[in-house]
């Protein structure tokens, strides 16, 4: 049988993919340390070069090709129209070490983006500088760090967080420096507020908690339990990774909430995955805009300036965050308005719930009550047949469905979480359903069909745990 060569096997001496322009800067020879005396590089052709990353392509799962409902994510279309807009000339080609006076418009659209992120959550002032959630999450948790020990109560080391809170959340919070609490779940998936209420104390510096939940739930108490933090002297951060569900409903700023990031690559459709480029800017509630990032952008009469908050944290990102998603998600505010962006959250919920009803009586709902913008349910009635949940996400790949997110959150047996976001149609959604059911009847009646997908995709089942175990990252050439 033929096997497709790999870049490197169709190397040849003498070819060349790409011909770089004449260098327009002195040439500077590498310090002596950095060089290497030969580095294994492919010669191939510029056909060549293009056949392999289309191929490379072409194996990857995308939300252009399918639907994508990987829960708390928000695998969301990206217009095409954010796509075009980042590549005009003015924002593409600038430089961010250009002088001020030279990117107003750049500054403009940063600060106008800064305000209108600012309104839509409830916020004082925000920051655009985070490059992901994550980094907003430290961001945020460095902001209520600085606070404390400003006011000298360096007594508050403690975090609490929900154990349906985002996943990064406890990482970050160490990061920090804080010492982390987790608050279980009650039975209607909320946090539960009577273990919250046992926990605080002076030593309690705030709270992560991701509202809606990484259940997909709103949490019927989140009100009482902001005052419950407030009046222990601590903070409320809010993870922003489920905005989607709620944007022109409530703003976590009106409800108290302290500190919030942004994901701009859920909310506001910049791309997603791959590794970025990502943004998670951070919005902040009236008396800690002094502690934000510095520098941000700033309007002094008719022009827009660099300025540093007076006691702010700190540089967090170089070139002041990925401007070119600033670009994509000012865009798409702009186009939506906030009626749109209304529409947004009500088609998200939407869907979500349709999805649950049509699903419920195959698959076990963890929470049985209506959901926000997704939903979980448990794998164990498919597992007492002998399929488990990563089955059943490796089946849905022969129907060209991105799976769901799998055993997360932690707290549900076989969990799939599940996401469907607005930009689904209902034909979609009724795919995927269909898809769905069709794989709890071969749980009951053909699981072997299950456990041995995928069966039509490029790659068959591989070896998860062997692949985790020994990497083989490097391409070298087989051996003469």
């Amino acid at each position: 049988m033929a096997v497709e060569p790999l870049i490197f096997e169709l190397s040849k001496p003498g070819r060349r993919g790409v011909r770089f322009p004449q260098s327009d800067v002195p040439a500077v020879e590498p310090p002596a340390e950095m060089q290497r005396e030969s580095l294994m590089w492919p010669e191939v052709s510029e056909i060549d070069v293009i056949r392999h990353f289309t191929r490379m392509s072409q194996k990857n799962h995308a939300i252009d090709i399918a639907m994508y409902p990987l829960g708390s994510c928000t695998m969301k279309y990206n217009p095409k129209i954010n796509e075009a807009v980042s590549r005009l000339p003015g924002f593409a080609n600038l430089h961010p070490y250009q002088p001020a006076e030279t990117v107003q418009g750049a500054l403009e659209l940063m600060y106008e983006l800064q305000e209108m992120l600012a309104e839509i959550a409830g916020f004082h002032q925000v920051t655009l500088q985070p490059a992901a959630g994550a980094h907003g999450e430290l961001t945020g948790c460095l902001i209520i760090r600085a606070y404390h020990e400003e006011r000298g109560d360096t007594a508050r080391t403690k975090m609490l967080i929900p154990d349906s809170a985002h996943g990064t959340n406890p990482a970050t919070a160490v990061m920090a420096g804080f010492d982390i609490v987790s608050i279980p779940s009650d039975d209607r998936g909320n946090a539960d507020i009577e273990a919250l209420k046992g926990l605080l104390g002076p030593d309690i510096a705030g709270l992560m908690i991701t509202n809606p939940n990484t259940l997909g739930l709103w949490d019927e108490h989140i009100q009482e339990i902001i005052k419950l933090i407030h009046e222990c002297g601590g903070l409320v951060y809010n993870d922003g990774a489920n905005f989607n569900a709620i944007l022109g409903i409530a703003r976590p700023g009106d409800l108290g909430v302290d500190v919030m990031h942004y994901n701009l690559h859920k909310t506001f459709s910049t791309p997603h995955g791959g590794g970025g480029p990502g943004s998670g800017p951070v919005g902040v509630r009236e008396g800690l805009e002094a502690y934000l990032p510095a520098p941000r952008v700033e309007k002094d009469g008719d022009t827009y300036i660099w300025a540093d908050p007076a006691k702010s944290i700190g540089r967090l990102h170089s070139f002041n965050g990925n401007f070119g998603m600033f670009v994509r998600a000012y865009t798409y505010i702009r186009m939506h308005g906030a009626e749109g962006l209304r529409m947004i959250s009500e088609d998200a919920v939407l869907a979500a719930n349709y999805l649950m009803a049509r699903l419920q009586d195959r698959f076990d709902v963890q929470y049985p009550r209506t959901c926000m913008h997704e939903f979980v349910v448990n794998g164990t009635r498919q597992k007492k047949q002998g399929v488990k949940t990563l089955d059943i996400a490796k089946r849905l790949l022969d129907f060209g469905v991105h799976p769901p997110t799998t055993y997360f959150p932690l707290i549900v047996p076989e969990a799939l979480m599940i996401e469907p976001t607005e930009t689904e149609s209902k034909e979609s959604l009724d795919y995927f359903v269909e898809a769905m059911l069709q794989i709890a009847d071969e749980a009951e009646t053909n699981p072997e069909i299950i456990t041995s997908a995928p069966h039509n995709t490029e790659y068959k089942r591989l070896d998860e745990v062997g692949a985790n175990r020994n990497p083989n990252q490097v391409w070298t050439p087989a051996a003469d």
